[in-house]
């Protein structure tokens, strides 16, 4: 029989590697949710003054969103069954290793998604991680072999 999982998809927001877990795991006909963050980097930003009111600070901008964003975050993470967190290059993702921190505490399994060369900066989160995956495809297959276990 087969498992339906949920799943929530962590980390950096530059690159299309969403898209192709979600596609992936479509076409491999795979019973999965799949959960995110507000990946609008400009609405994830201004979240809080939006909807609280302005600040003149940046630190108090950045605190009222933060704390919006964590709402969203910490809810989808406790729903989710396995959560898979996304490291890029280009920029850094503290709160992405934040919700590995967080989902690890819980108890989630979680799968880290990263480039060879990041290996060393994210020891500590891969060793936390029950897999590492440098590819969105091996994230896809380690979902394939979780939900149906097989290869």
């Amino acid at each position: 029989m087969e498992a339906e999982l949920t799943v929530y998809l962590s980390g950096e927001i530059h690159t299309d590697w969403r898209e192709r877990v979600e596609k992936g795991a479509a076409e491999a006909g795979l019973p999965v949710e799949f959960l995110a963050p507000v990946t609008d980097h400009a609405t994830s930003d201004d979240c809080g003054v939006a909807i609280l009111g302005e600040e003149d600070n940046p630190f108090w901008k950045d605190h009222k969103g933060a704390k919006l964003n964590a709402i969203r975050t910490r809810t989808m993470i406790e729903r989710a069954d396995v959560v898979v967190v996304r490291f890029g290059d280009k920029y850094r993702q503290w709160n992405a290793a934040f919700d590995a921190g967080y989902a690890a505490a819980l108890g989630t399994p979680v799968v880290t998604l990263h480039d060879p060369d990041l290996t060393h900066a994210l020891k500590e989160v891969d060793g936390a991680a029950l897999a590492t995956a440098e590819t969105p495809e091996q994230v896809v297959r380690i979902l394939k072999y979780v939900v149906e276990g097989a290869l």
